[in-house]
C-alpha cells in the first residue's frame, strides 16, 4: 500500500503534568518507599521537588485519593491509606458447601469480616420495574428489601439491597435482621428453594452524592456497581442483590478451570 493509501495512525495526547506525577508518587508506594500510615511530606515541598505549583500537587494527590492510596487529614497534610483491600473470592464464596453448612459467605473472602452497622427489612408494594422483570413478579406482588451497609474496620465498604419475593419468604427468618447460619440462601433451602445458580454483572461508575455519602468517599472516587442474581435448579429467580462497593476497598477474584 502506498504511503497515500496507509490510514493515518492517531498520535497519542501528551498526559496532563499531574497525572505524570501521579504515576510517579503511585510507583513510589508500589515500591514501598512509603508505608502504610506514613505522613508524605507537604504539598509545597513535593510541589518543589518536582518544580511545579502547589496546585498542580495536589491535583496529582487528588488522583491518588481517589484510587484509594492516600488520604488527607485537616491540618495534618497527606498519609498513605493503611486499608488493606478485601479479596472478595467470588465463586467459593457462593458455592452450596459455604452457605450449606452454616459459613457465612464472607469466610471465603479473607481472614476479615464486615460488621453491618446499618440494616432494615420491609416489605415493598412498589419495586422498580426491573426487579419485578426478573424476579417475575404479578402485578401488585410484593417484595421483601434487605438493606444493609457494611463496614470494615471502621470504614464503610459496601451499601447492598437484597429483593425476594415476598410470598416466597413471608414468615422466614429471612424477613428478620439476622436469617440465621449460612444467611439467606440457607433459608432458601429451608424453603425449599435452595440457589443452583447465580449470575453476576459487575460495571463501575462514578458515585452519585447519595452513594458516596453512604459509603464515605470523595466524589471523585469510582464505585463498583454488583448485581447478583440467584436462581434455583428450575430457572426460578429468588433473589436480587443490588451492590454498591467503594472500588478502593475491594479486588474482586474469580478463579475457575479452563
Amino acid at each position: 500500500m502506498s504511503r497515500e493509501g496507509q490510514a493515518s495512525q492517531p498520535q497519542p495526547q501528551p498526559q496532563p503534568k499531574y497525572m505524570r506525577i501521579a504515576a510517579e508518587l503511585r510507583g513510589a508506594l508500589e515500591r514501598g518507599d512509603y508505608q502504610p500510615g506514613d505522613r508524605l511530606p507537604g504539598e509545597n515541598t513535593l510541589a518543589a521537588d518536582f518544580g511545579v505549583a502547589p496546585l498542580t500537587m495536589r491535583q496529582a494527590l487528588g488522583v491518588l485519593r481517589s484510587e484509594g492510596l492516600v488520604g488527607s487529614r485537616k491540618g495534618s497534610g497527606w498519609f498513605v491509606e493503611s486499608f488493606h483491600p478485601i479479596r472478595r473470592r467470588g465463586i467459593p464464596r457462593l458455592a452450596r458447601g459455604q452457605w450449606g453448612s452454616g459459613k457465612t459467605i464472607w469466610s471465603a473472602d479473607d481472614h476479615r469480616a464486615p460488621d453491618v452497622d446499618q440494616i432494615s427489612v420491609q416489605e415493598d408494594a412498589t419495586p422498580p420495574e426491573h426487579i419485578s422483570d426478573v424476579l417475575e413478579l404479578a402485578p401488585g406482588e410484593t417484595v421483601c428489601v434487605r438493606s444493609r451497609r457494611y463496614v470494615m474496620e471502621g470504614r464503610p465498604v459496601m451499601v447492598a439491597k437484597s429483593y425476594l419475593p415476598q410470598s416466597l419468604v413471608a414468615d422466614s427468618p429471612i424477613t428478620q435482621a439476622s436469617p440465621g447460619p449460612g444467611g439467606i440462601y440457607a433459608r432458601l433451602a429451608d424453603l425449599g428453594h435452595p440457589p443452583a445458580r447465580f449470575r453476576e454483572e459487575i460495571r463501575v461508575r462514578m458515585p452519585s452524592a447519595e452513594e458516596a455519602a453512604q459509603l464515605a468517599i470523595p466524589a471523585d472516587r469510582s464505585i463498583i456497581k454488583l448485581a447478583r442474581t440467584a436462581f434455583t435448579s428450575e430457572g426460578r429467580a429468588v433473589e436480587i442483590n443490588e451492590m454498591t462497593m467503594d472500588s478502593a476497598a475491594y479486588v474482586l477474584d474469580y478463579e475457575f478451570d479452563a
